[in-house]
């Protein structure tokens, strides 16, 4: 089964980017799922098990802090790695997202060729 990677943030054009950003893995076979909601996220983890999430902290439904703990949380999840990308730049959120379990936090707006980096590393993928 290929890699998943799930994208999970509440504003579409973050989304669109993200996609956007990621078609070369694509290519390469790499399945990217998406949601702009919490709960379905949380859905989407245990039905599809992604490899990688990058999960937004403020969602409807449920929050990434709770998603993210809801992850580490489970045995059969916990190495799931997971990606903090948000907008709340404060030094408590950045610790509390550590707390919960994130493996990597990263600020928007971001830099979109490290985070291509960043995923293609995590997943052992070369890109040109």
């Amino acid at each position: 089964m290929p890699p998943k990677i799930l994208i999970v943030d509440d504003e579409p054009n973050i989304r669109t980017l993200l996609l956007q950003a990621f078609e070369d893995l694509a290519t390469k076979g790499i399945d990217i799922l998406e949601t702009g909601e919490g709960i379905e996220a949380w859905r989407v983890i245990q039905a599809e098990r992604p490899e990688l999430i990058i999960l937004d902290i403020m969602l409807p439904g449920m929050s990434g802090y709770e998603v993210c703990q809801r992850i580490k949380g489970d045995p059969e999840l916990s190495k799931t790695y997971v990606i903090i990308l948000t907008a709340k730049g404060q030094a408590a959120d950045r610790k509390h997202s550590f707390e919960v379990g994130a493996d990597e936090f990263i600020l928007k707006p971001f830099d979109t060729m490290y985070l291509i980096r960043r995923v293609s590393e995590v997943l052992g993928i070369h890109t040109a």
